[in-house]
């Protein structure tokens, strides 16, 4: 956590954390030059973009470690210049890159890295194609709020199609489009005048504003790798076998989309960022689930269920120390009691002991009242349908907002060890993927007085996972970046 003591306007750290997918990731699946070259290269800023130690796994265009990326998303995230939104001003006129700006920046570098299953890395469905998914959301400042697109197999950078329909969501909500081109299919392509009022656009749609936008389309043969290939086929036909071995067996589990002894990428990357102006951006993107079913959609594009970005305001701090240390009193000394007048508490005294007629105001409560501007922002990754059958990460802002708990506790709750999204998969647990998942995100906590004068700012990084695994990265209170990926490894 941060505490800083502010003024009358916050100052605020801006703050980043990305992910790579979550799964059944193990020192088995993992080996040690490999997982070495990722270490290497988050702990080292100025490291070659490529390791010596992943030649083994990558050829010479496909090098880009993690760590590499979360040190230049934060090198851009920290430096003032033009942008399309500020995340904070400055008297040069310059400003940072907006939450939006740095969440999509970070997920282009992970999109065109094909280690990660998004962009580039994507996996292939049962039929041997790509189907790419891609969503943004921001806490506030667009009246769209988020985006999602789906079913897209030529666009290059997914998220930034995203981007681009929340960022024209103040003018399609009215029904206008930007260059006068009434989309209305005379030369053989679809009506799409605009994305409209639309939150969720698929396919043939969705690719048709990303030509119109400007977006970098590419040909299907683009998303192809031999690693993801090759996971594809022998998912298949792992799947034939096990059901040629288990056939007419009860309870037999046979699925070409998760492995107990390989980790078949079933998850999504992620980024989340808090801006100096205090919004937060979540961007998410994904190839999907290994040899998952053409057109199957899964949680990346569905706000609540895979990503979700939200601001409140609550009365007085009550995820705060002050809240922690009240929680952790006797009851009778809490605040919960009833204050009685002078004649009723006299009679009462006739019948009661002493300690218990009455709870008087604490200090605290009878200080000038504060208030308190919570946001949130969560990126989910991990088997999608789940995610889907439980609206996994809204559960989280939810529990944080209206419980209230800390963003952290609820993250837990849901995504943890035993957590709702395990407990979803019932007995399957551990034998077909489902209920495997993580989360990453950030919450940022802004108490003001009764006078609006700010007299706290706090941010906290959010993960945690239940699986084997999660790939992540995020610049940490020092501002130093830190990676970790196994179960158990120490922070």
């Amino acid at each position: 956590m941060e505490y800083k003591p502010q003024g009358a306007k916050p100052k605020i750290k801006p703050r980043l954390i990305i992910h790579g997918g979550a799964g059944n990731i193990t020192p088995e699946n993992l080996p040690p030059p490999k997982y070495k070259a990722y270490r290497e290269a988050l702990l080292s800023i100025a490291s070659p973009p490529c390791s010596p130690n992943l030649t083994t796994y990558l050829s010479a265009n496909e090098c880009l470690p993690l760590g590499t990326q979360i040190t230049k998303a934060n090198a851009y995230m920290t430096t003032p210049r033009k942008t399309s939104g500020g995340g904070g001003g400055s008297s040069s006129g310059l400003s940072l890159p907006s939450a939006l700006d740095a969440a999509c920046h970070a997920l282009v570098l992970l999109e065109d890295n094909p280690l990660f299953n998004s962009g580039r890395g994507a996996v292939f469905t049962r039929d041997g194609t790509n189907e790419l998914e891609a969503s943004v959301m921001v806490s506030r400042g667009r009246a769209k709020r988020c985006a999602g697109v789906m079913g897209l197999a030529h666009v290059r950078n997914p998220v930034l199609l995203a981007k681009a329909i929340l960022e024209r969501g103040e003018r399609d909500l009215w029904g206008n489009d930007d260059d006068g081109d009434d989309g209305d299919g005379d030369d053989g392509e679809l009506d799409v005048p605009s994305a409209q009022g639309h939150a969720q656009i698929h396919g043939r749609a969705a690719e048709q504003l990303a030509a119109r936008y400007g977006l970098q389309l590419v040909e299907a043969g683009y998303f192809w790798t031999r690693a993801r290939w090759d996971e594809h086929v022998r998912g298949l036909e792992r799947e034939k076998k096990e059901k040629e071995k288990e056939k007419g067996a009860r309870g037999a589990t046979a699925t070409a989309t998760w492995s107990a002894d390989e980790f078949l990428p079933q998850g999504t990357c992620g980024a989340v960022a808090l801006g100096g102006d205090g919004a937060l951006c979540v961007a998410t993107s994904t190839g999907g689930m290994t040899n998952k079913l053409s057109g199957r959609i899964g949680d990346t594009p569905v706000p609540g269920a895979g990503f979700w970005a939200e601001e409140w305001t609550e009365d007085g701090d009550p995820t705060g120390a002050a809240a922690a240390t009240a929680a952790a009193a006797p009851w009778w000394m809490g605040g919960g009691g009833v204050v009685v007048s002078d004649t009723l508490r006299g009679l009462m005294a006739d019948c009661l002991p002493t300690p218990f007629v009455y709870s008087p105001l604490r200090q605290s409560e009878s200080a000038p009242r504060r208030t308190t501007q919570r946001s949130v922002a969560i990126s989910g990754t991990g088997n999608g349908d789940s995610f889907l059958r439980i609206n996994a990460v809204r559960t989280v802002a939810a529990m944080a907002r209206f419980q209230p708990v800390s963003s952290a506790t609820a993250l837990t709750k849901v995504v943890g060890d035993g957590g709702e999204l395990q407990k979803s998969a019932g007995a399957r647990w551990g034998k077909t993927g489902e209920g495997e998942g993580g989360m990453i995100g950030v919450e940022s906590v802004v108490v003001r007085d009764v006078d609006g004068r700010v007299v706290e700012v706090r941010s906290e990084i959010l993960q945690d996972f239940n699986a084997g695994g999660m790939f992540r990265a995020w610049i940490n209170d020092d501002g130093e970046a830190e990676y970790r990926i196994l179960r158990g490894e120490k922070w």
